[in-house]
């Protein structure tokens, strides 16, 4: 096995033989024999390991375990012990959720903190088999099928191509101990399940159930590539990005065979789940949304608008002093004292700066503001009839901003300018202001 993975590795990751790599250890099998290929090979090498609290006195044998194992050795460990039950019950999670969560999290600050490069974990072929049928009995698409990735940004699986059964064969010639984790033996969580009950009869129906697993899923990531291939054509047909949103323009969605896999495929990485919502919001009436933590998708006739959830408030105001020339947040708008006008538009409004008062108040609209659009000899009009006659779509609206002066709304910004703070033959100073 040493040679195998000495050429694994080198062929596969050649990248790392001048970095700085950290192995997550649990004093486990398959990581002290990971441990102790990489310690024979010339890597620069060093320890990460999390005591999870879990198993009492138990957790902590396993710390000293590897402590000494490092000491006897001379390779540099780093250690660090969680509350693994309170965080999982603070934060509702399961406890092998809870667990993984800090202890990526741990990893990625000492990988910043201490300047390695990479994170080496002990994922193996059996470990890559029990995720497959954990994610295939989940209802899972491509991702979850196609496996453990080798390579996911700074973590990398070397052992991925090896057998539980390898590792052990390897462990015992080499007289490598290792730790027993007693909750591997329970049946209690579902991957001890899977591995003690139900990957024995796959192995029994076909003893090289592995390497068919591998083929299958080389087969299964070819087709994610062509997927991804056919969903970059399509969305340059379909959408459009405008600003921070996306519009996906509905008629020509439809057209689609599949549409709701292109839908799936573009949308997954936004967080969407309640993805039957989504489909049925290309037959819902305009104005249906679907929300996900940080984006929500609108339906707004004939365009499904993806949009960032604004982090501003409808309550928040933002003051424009008399001596601001500039605004930067959460519009950018310039304001200066002319002498003269010239074309105004949307975006560009003059207005007499002796029928102003500072400080201005730029905030979002509300339900029942009321102004005298620009032209219309000072009748008034509500915000929200401006804009059903200007068509806006919800998310048109909710990133609308109204610029107040003693709440009397002067612009309806980049909309509507007021009547009653134009210009006019008795106008002194004038004020542009304008939308950047």
């Amino acid at each position: 096995m040493f040679s195998k993975f000495q050429n694994h590795i080198v062929s596969r990751f050649p990248f790392l033989a001048e970095k700085k790599l950290f192995l997550a250890v649990s004093g486990g099998l398959d990581s002290m024999v990971l441990l102790h290929l990489l310690h024979k090979l010339p890597y620069q090498i060093a320890v990460l390991h999390c005591n999870f609290q879990l198993r009492s006195l138990e957790s902590f044998g396993d710390q000293e375990f590897i402590q000494n194992y490092c000491i006897q050795n001379n390779i540099p460990i780093f250690t660090t012990q969680f509350d693994t039950e309170a965080f999982a019950q603070d934060y509702k999670l399961s406890i092998q959720v809870a667990a993984r969560e800090l202890r990526y999290s741990w990893f990625y600050e000492l990988l910043e903190e201490k300047n390695f490069d990479y994170l080496l974990t002990a994922h193996h072929a059996d470990d890559n088999l029990e995720t497959f049928i954990i994610n295939l009995s989940r209802g899972s698409g491509l991702e979850g099928l196609i496996g453990i990735p080798e390579q996911n940004d700074k973590i990398i699986r070397p052992l991925l191509p090896f057998s539980r059964e390898e590792i052990l064969k390897f462990a015992e010639e080499n007289k490598i101990e290792w730790r027993e984790d007693s909750s591997n033996a329970s049946t209690k969580y579902l991957r001890n399940k899977i591995r003690h009950d139900l990957v024995p009869v796959l192995k029994e129906i076909n003893v090289n159930f592995l390497d068919t697993l591998q083929k299958t899923q080389s087969y299964l990531r070819e087709t994610k590539e062509m997927v991804e291939d056919a969903s970059i054509m399509i969305y340059q047909q379909v959408a459009k990005e405008v600003g921070e949103d996306i519009h996906f323009d509905l008629n020509k969605l439809k057209k689609l065979p599949n549409y709701k896999s292109y839908l799936y495929q573009w949308l997954n990485e936004f967080g969407f789940s309640a993805w039957n919502d989504i489909y049925d919001l290309v037959e819902s009436q305009s104005g249906k949304q679907v929300f996900a933590h940080e984006f929500r998708l609108l339906k707004n006739r004939e365009t499904l608008i993806l949009s960032p959830i604004s982090e501003i408030s409808e309550k928040d105001e933002f003051e424009i002093h008399e001596n601001d020339t500039e605004v930067n947040f959460p519009l950018k708008m310039t304001l200066c004292n002319v002498g003269h006008t010239t074309f105004g538009s949307n975006r560009t409004i003059f207005v007499d700066a002796e029928k102003i008062q500072f400080p201005l108040v730029l905030r979002k609209w509300k339900e029942g503001d009321v102004f005298c659009p620009f032209g219309m000899s000072g009748k008034s009009k509500k915000v929200s009839k401006l804009f059903k006659d200007e068509k806006l779509s919800l998310l048109e609206k909710e990133k609308t901003w109204i610029l107040c002066s003693d709440n009397q709304i002067i612009w309806v910004v980049g909309i509507r300018q007021d009547e009653r703070f134009k210009i006019n033959n008795t106008t002194n100073k004038i004020l542009k202001i304008e939308l950047q």
